[in-house]
């Protein structure tokens, strides 16, 4: 699934790329004043769960990066770079043989402590990528921009095609 997560949003990243630069920073009327907006949270909050994985306490993690969530990036090309360097701190974190079924307490400062298995909160960074990605598509559209296909389910035929 954390797969899939990196391939959806840099497939997204991508077509903003594809677009006038002007594009990261218009103002539309939805769930984000700009994409920049929308990308800048969904960084912020991978971020904060990586530093949760890592073993940090969920209100210090989440203290550390609320400014990321406010702070917008002057380019996509920006975005893509921080993101794959994230990625790729997800991903080393992943293959250092983890046991994914542990738990953790969890003391999400909106909703209370919770024992949470690691893979929830991996996979609750997948669905939550997933969500803003679809406010983007959106947010495109409502800019006169066609978004771009990035669900599941391509993402299946594409590994599948690619180990062919």
């Amino acid at each position: 699934m954390f797969e899939y997560h990196i391939w959806a949003s840099r497939t997204i990243m991508e077509r903003i790329q594809e677009l006038p630069a002007s594009v990261l920073h218009a103002e539309v009327g939805s769930s984000f004043p700009t994409i920049a907006h929308a990308l800048s949270h969904m960084y912020a909050v991978d971020r904060m769960f990586y530093q949760v994985l890592q073993g940090k306490e969920m209100p210090e993690a989440l203290q550390e990066c609320m400014a990321l969530n406010q702070t917008t990036l002057t380019s996509i090309d920006e975005y893509i770079t921080r993101f794959a360097v994230l990625t790729d701190q997800y991903q080393q974190w992943l293959q250092s043989g983890i046991d994914l079924e542990q738990s953790l307490l969890l003391n999400n400062p909106y909703v209370g402590p919770r024992q949470t298995r690691l893979a929830e909160i991996v996979l609750h960074v997948v669905n939550h990528g997933t969500y803003h990605r679809g406010n983007i598509s959106t947010m495109l559209r409502q800019l006169g921009h066609a978004s771009v296909m990035n669900d599941y389910l391509l993402f299946w035929y594409q590994e599948s095609a690619s180990s062919i």
